[in-house]
């Protein structure tokens, strides 16, 4: 064979092997987005209706996450937590809509204190989704729950029941009472 006809081989190969690398990254980067961000994965694919975008939008979240300061909480400061949430459950019979609103504020001060920013509920949802994943659908769910009692219009009892389930299980992750989703991936 002509030289030239190596050439063109060695060419396509080259070629071929770059575009199989490019594939296996990509390959790679989508599982382990799959990986950390968990269910919030499909969410972020459903919401945006496209995958490439939904990954762009998660690779966007997690370096903004890795540029704050999220610090655990002082011990003291879990322990009045704590204690705060169990006066909080202990009055929602009495008084369910205004408890459920008052979770809501504590859910804010907890993460305010472990340094999440406080700007809006979207990017409050997005830093969380990096950090606890598995639980930001419970406080997207809570906050469905506490809107309409924020524009003044009736929630069902059951309702704010379930918004103050759903405000239970990320106000756990973040004081770090049970191992947190980080946690959980990397011992398997």
């Amino acid at each position: 064979m002509d030289a030239w006809v190596w050439i063109v081989i060695a060419v396509v190969a080259i070629i071929l092997i770059a575009i199989a690398a490019y594939a296996i990254a990509i390959m790679r980067r989508r599982k382990e987005l799959q990986r950390t961000f968990g269910p919030e994965y499909e969410r972020a694919v459903a919401e945006r209706g496209d995958v490439k975008g939904a990954e762009s939008d998660l690779l966007a979240r997690r370096d903004r996450r890795s540029k704050l300061d999220i610090r655990p909480l002082r011990p003291e400061s879990r322990d009045a937590y704590r204690r705060n949430w169990e006066q909080l459950q202990a009055r929602f019979v009495d008084d369910p809509a205004g408890v459920l609103g008052q979770a809501d504020g504590l859910i804010i001060a907890v993460m305010s204190e472990r340094g999440y920013p406080m700007n809006d509920f979207e990017q409050r949802s997005d830093d969380i989704s990096v950090d606890h994943p598995g639980v930001v659908e419970h406080y997207r769910e809570a906050h469905a729950i506490s809107g309409p009692l924020t524009r003044g219009q009736q929630v069902s009892t059951e309702g704010l029941r379930q918004g103050l389930v759903h405000y239970r299980y990320l106000f756990e992750e973040l004081l770090e009472t049970a191992p947190s989703e980080q946690q959980r991936r990397a011992t398997g």
